[in-house]
Order: C-alpha cells, then structure tokens, then sequence
C-alpha cells in the first residue's frame, strides 16, 4: 500500500532495474514504494505505454532515489546491458 506523503520520484523501465533499485533502497533503509503497471488483463500493454513501473518515496529522499537511479542507468549502459 502506498503512503499518502509519497510522491512519484521516477519511471522505471524494466523489472531487472526495480529489483536492484528496491535492494539499494532497502540496504539503505529509504523508504519506497515500487508499482508495475502490468496488468494481466491487458497482457502488460501499459508497460509498452508507460513504462515498467514507478518509484514513489517521501519528497525527503527524492533527490537521493534519481541518483541511485541514474548512476544504475549509468553502469548498465556502461556494461552494455
């Protein structure tokens, strides 16, 4: 369930980066919530739409999240994954 004094920090695109992203943010102690949008009804269409899924937390760590995020992206690009 998600906290009322959460806000959207990011789109996530692929469950590979929500998995290592929620481990960080765990191993850290921040407080999140991740969110697929697929929905079996519709055999993951919004994922292709929206993106996998997002990542919402208290303002307070929004800033700290979307570097986790980018240095994630960063090192995925960099391996050529």
């Amino acid at each position: 369930m998600e906290n009322d004094d959460f806000v959207k920090v990011a789109i996530l695109e692929n469950a590979f980066e929500a998995q290592v992203l929620e481990s960080v943010l765990k191993e850290e102690a921040i407080p999140h919530s991740i969110r697929s949008f697929h929905d079996t009804a519709y055999d993951g269409l919004f994922q292709f739409q929206k993106g996998w899924g997002r990542i919402s937390a208290p303002e307070a760590y929004k800033t700290e999240i979307l570097k986790i995020i980018d240095q994630l992206r960063e090192h995925t690009q960099e391996n050529g994954d």
